[in-house]
């Protein structure tokens, strides 16, 4: 007889069917034909078919060439498929449904910087210190105080059904959702959770273990009264298994499946066979799980999971060559994750200003990162609809010109985090031009210092991620895990604000594709942006949300009196 779950008493018994949004990097842009082109489809395939029917018909009378009759019918088809025509097409210029007359269609960025820059000048050297020093002036009645530890169970842990052994994959903070729903899934099985391991992934190419990322002793003890944490399998399984992890059977799981589905399909075989393996585990457990083992994660995240010390050493310098340089706005700067490296801009199918050699070097880059994924057959990309729906990387100049537009000045410190920049000379110089203030990892640590994390992406990225955590003003631009775990660790710190830009991609779209554009226009509706993020900060988790993004009311109280304190007080730990 196995131990019992800690599911509680608070379970439905019905599958969750709760929906979620993505915290995996969004898939590539494809596009439906126009109403029109599906509609002659119809009407081509409608009078092929009945032609192939009409000559099967005349076939059959004839019961001495019956046996011809399939080989006729697919004959037919072929022919109708070679007359509609299947082959991906990227359409550049208005075909295809790619209307590139549409507003928003196009990347017309560095024309309208042409004009708008005079303006920006004149506006230099004014106040910025005081609008970063101010940019949040949301004041809510009841701030929101961390409280973990009021929905983690503390009850004894009761005897192991066995042991859980799971493979996160993908980067740092895909590899994060991993551990700590695995942790949840431990605590709702009544499992031992064996330290994970991580999938070599050939995108991020990162060969780091748990510990050369995390603080695995910090983990263990963190999570000793909530589960059972081990580092490797004691040697009598390991036996069992013939010292061969290969050998334990590997559970497909459903995605987002629900506390219902572990207890009746996965209890059992944990409790017949003694240890299971979940490789890949990525998206694997429901949003909505009972409090307890809600409270798992949230502990999990905010708590027991804080870098290896080599990570928080140098990250604690960075934070603070970060404060003393912007010391004359209060210790303040904005940090922006940029997604223009080049596998990002190839996978995103838009279209920038480099012409033929981008349309090369995009090309080459898709085929090698996703070998033939782009060229399939029926494959139709339109990068103006990609553009206009707000799923292009905004590039450097655009970032500049966003937070110009918004009222932050030359004076502004500015820490990028971001991989290699695709053609980062050319890109990236509008944007030193717009805030000279402006500093990378490359550029705050030195050669020696960054050394030991050279080759290492997760590391690097664990680096980024601590320092835009402290700044005062962070600015997402594509999506993806590292933004949704960041501003909810952010909302964390600051007591439910997650003192985030996340800008309208749609508005922007048009914004920078309308060179006759006034300067006063511009920044009247970059500051309405800006105002909206503000009031967006503050937001509790809906249903279908993910507490690593929303960790209210999850993870947090509220409390009576609050204030809005924009200073960065939370020490790195």
């Amino acid at each position: 007889m196995h131990g019992l779950s800690r599911l509680g008493s608070g379970v439905n018994s019905t599958p969750s069917t709760s929906s979620s949004s993505s915290v995996s990097p969004p898939s590539s842009p494809r596009n439906r034909r126009s109403r029109n082109n599906k509609n002659s489809i119809i009407t081509i395939g409608g009078g092929v078919e009945r032609l192939g029917f009409a000559v099967i018909s005349t076939v059959y009378r004839r019961r001495g060439v019956l046996l011809l009759a399939p080989l006729l019918y697919i004959s037919v088809m072929l022919l109708y498929m070679g007359t509609v025509g299947f082959d991906s097409v990227v359409s550049r210029n208005g075909g295809n449904g790619d209307d590139l007359t549409r507003p928003g269609s196009l990347y017309r960025s560095p024309q309208v910087f042409e004009k708008l820059w005079p303006f920006m000048e004149a506006e230099s050297n004014g106040s910025s210190s005081n609008l970063i020093m101010n940019v949040w002036t949301l004041k809510p009645r009841q701030s929101w105080k961390p409280c973990i530890h009021q929905t983690a169970s503390h009850a004894e842990l009761p005897k192991s059904n066995g042991f859980l052994i799971i493979e996160a994959n993908g980067g740092l903070n895909q590899q994060r959702l991993s551990i700590c729903d695995a942790v949840a899934v431990a605590g709702l099985l009544n499992a031992t959770l064996v330290i994970p391991m991580f999938h070599f992934n050939s995108v991020w190419r990162d060969s780091s273990k748990f510990g050369d990322i995390f603080d695995e002793d910090f983990f263990i003890y963190a999570l000793r009264n909530r589960v059972e944490i081990v580092r490797g399998l004691p040697e009598a399984v390991l036996q069992h298994f013939d010292h061969n992890i290969s050998n334990i059977v590997n559970l497909r799981l459903k995605a987002w499946s629900s506390p219902t589905y572990y207890l009746q399909k996965v209890v059992p075989k944990i409790v017949e066979l003694g240890a299971v393996r979940v490789a890949p585990f990525s998206n694997r457990l429901a949003h909505a799980v009972p409090p307890n083992i809600q409270g798992l994660r949230c502990l999990s995240n905010f708590e027991a999971l804080r870098f290896s010390e080599s990570i928080r050493m140098l990250a604690a310098k960075m934070v603070d060559r970060m404060v003393k340089n912007s010391s004359k706005s209060g210790g303040k700067y904005i940090s922006v994750h940029l997604r223009f490296e080049e596998d990002m801009v190839a996978f995103s199918c838009c279209v920038y200003d480099g012409g033929e050699e981008e349309k090369r070097e995009m090309d080459i880059a898709r085929e090698r990162s996703w070998r033939g994924k782009f060229r399939r057959r029926g494959r139709i990309i339109r990068p103006g609809a990609n553009r206009r729906d707000g799923k292009c990387p905004l590039t450097p100049l655009e970032v500049g010109m966003m937070l110009r537009g918004m009222g932050f000045d030359n004076n502004t410190f500015i820490y990028v985090a971001a991989g290699k920049i695709y053609q980062a000379e050319k890109y990236m110089a509008p944007l030193k031009q717009m805030f000279p203030h402006l500093e990378t990892k490359d550029t705050l640590a030195s050669p020696e210092e960054l050394a030991p994390f050279k080759g290492h992406s997760s590391r690097l990225a664990a680096l980024d991620y601590t320092v835009c955590l402290h700044s005062e003003v962070f600015v997402s631009t594509q999506g993806g895990n590292f933004p949704h775990f960041l501003v909810g660790h952010r909302r964390y710190l600051y007591e439910g604000h997650a003192k985030t830009i996340k800008p309208d991609k749609r508005k922007l779209a048009l914004l920078f594709d309308n060179p006759n554009i006034r300067w006063k226009d511009f920044k009247r509706q970059l500051q309405d942006m800006l105002r909206h993020s503000d009031v967006k900060g503050v937001e509790t988790r809906k249903p279908s949300g993910s507490l690593y993004t929303y960790p209210m009311p999850d993870c947090m109280c509220k409390h009576a009196d609050g204030r809005n304190d924009n200073g960065n007080t939370t020490g790195l730990s």
